[in-house]
């Protein structure tokens, strides 16, 4: 895949239906609907984007599949970030399911939904040692409180690669910095693990931000992790709560990044996703 390619790093797909996706809750209704390929391609033909990863939203095998066939289908989903049940006794049998799948090339577990040492439990930490045996990455989706356990999970696991979703949920509303930043940085120490500049603006005011409020996590971002751990990610559909379409959130961290080189906007918007995930 050509260094300048452009992907999307983290977006979503689904057919909606309120008993599969209850997170959608009654002041998301701007979302509670079908989001499928052929919603996402306009936009990226206007942002001359090659290609997308598409990530879980609900804990099931029966989406995994689903993202799968759709990758499939469609050739610019270049790649599948899917769940498996890493605490399950049999882990290790469905890891040898999914894993020779092309278009999968990572999973993850909605950790931001569970106590905050859930990544230090034996039985999840046995399932994360089965990737060994194979070339997925592990998405990690948290809350700030959830930190401190991400160190230590990162920790145990210096062979594993690990990408950082939305850089941890910061509250952006209210221009939190301490704890998050501080426990932020010491991440930026292993190598294995990558952060996504996605999901900002819905950690925002809702339709009422301004590329402002997110210059000091972006920052904090660059300078803990270096243009070629970071990836962008757009976090469509979820992101329509806050911004008015796609492009609002592509334009809020190109704008960002403008003071950046050619060669680090290049391995944001496309070159680390593509080196890191292994997209086929």
């Amino acid at each position: 895949m050509p260094p300048h390619v452009r992907i999307d790093a983290h977006q979503h797909f689904w057919r909606y239906s309120p008993a599969e996706y209850g997170w959608i809750d009654a002041r998301m209704g701007r979302i509670a609907r079908d989001f499928l390929p052929a919603d996402l391609a306009p936009e990226f033909a206007r942002a001359g984007f090659e290609g997308c990863i598409a990530v879980q939203a609900r804990t099931s095998l029966a989406e995994t599949r689903f993202l799968l066939e759709l990758a499939r289908a469609h050739p610019f989903v270049r790649g599948v970030v899917g769940w498996v049940d890493f605490t399950a006794p049999d882990v290790e049998r469905v890891l040898a399911e999914f894993a020779p799948e092309p278009a999968l090339v990572g999973l993850r577990h909605i950790v931001q939904a569970e106590p905050d040492d859930f990544l230090l439990r034996p039985d999840f930490q046995r399932g994360i040692a089965a990737l060994a045996d194979t070339r997925l990455v592990y998405d990690v989706l948290v809350y700030p409180r959830q930190l401190e356990a991400v160190r230590r999970f990162v920790a145990a696991f210096p062979g594993q690669a690990f990408v950082l979703d939305h850089l941890a949920k910061p509250d952006i509303a209210h221009a939190a910095r301490d704890p998050w930043e501080r426990q932020f940085r010491a991440l930026g120490a292993f190598p294995n693990l990558a952060c996504k500049l996605s999901g900002l603006v819905t950690e925002a005011s809702w339709n009422a931000w301004k590329p402002a409020d997110f210059r000091f996590y972006l920052d904090v971002a660059l300078e803990t992790f270096g243009e070629e751990r970071l990836l962008f990610g757009s976090d469509w559909p979820v992101c329509l709560l806050a911004a008015r379409d796609w492009q609002a959130v592509h334009g809020l961290v190109l704008d960002w990044a403008q003071e950046l080189s050619p060669t680090a906007r290049a391995q944001i918007f496309g070159a680390n996703a593509a080196r890191l995930y292994r997209l086929p």
